[in-house]
């Protein structure tokens, strides 16, 4: 499920060149705040694929929402078990 969501999520992002060290930006628009950049395409992809899913653990463990990209959506647990305490 996640593998699919971070997959959705790179079908749905932008890229460009920037004036930079790292030159290629990438972005995915409908995930606020989840951009990387890198020195080549295919490092500025490994970091955008870093970056969803720091996102998605840390949207998933404050309970915050996560939108449905294509048709794929997670819905959090109710409860959450981290490090030996239930947090609801």
């Amino acid at each position: 499920m996640l593998s699919d969501y971070i997959h959705q999520a790179l079908e749905q992002a932008t890229y460009e060149l920037i004036e930079d060290d790292e030159p290629y930006y990438s972005e995915v628009p409908t995930l606020q705040g989840v951009w990387a950049t890198g020195k080549t395409l295919e490092e500025c992809r490994r970091n955008l694929i870093a970056a969803i899913e720091d996102w998605l653990f840390f949207s998933i463990a404050k309970g915050l929402p996560i939108p449905i990209l294509g048709n794929i959506s997670i819905e959090p647990p109710k409860e959450l078990a981290l490090a030996g305490e239930i947090i609801r």
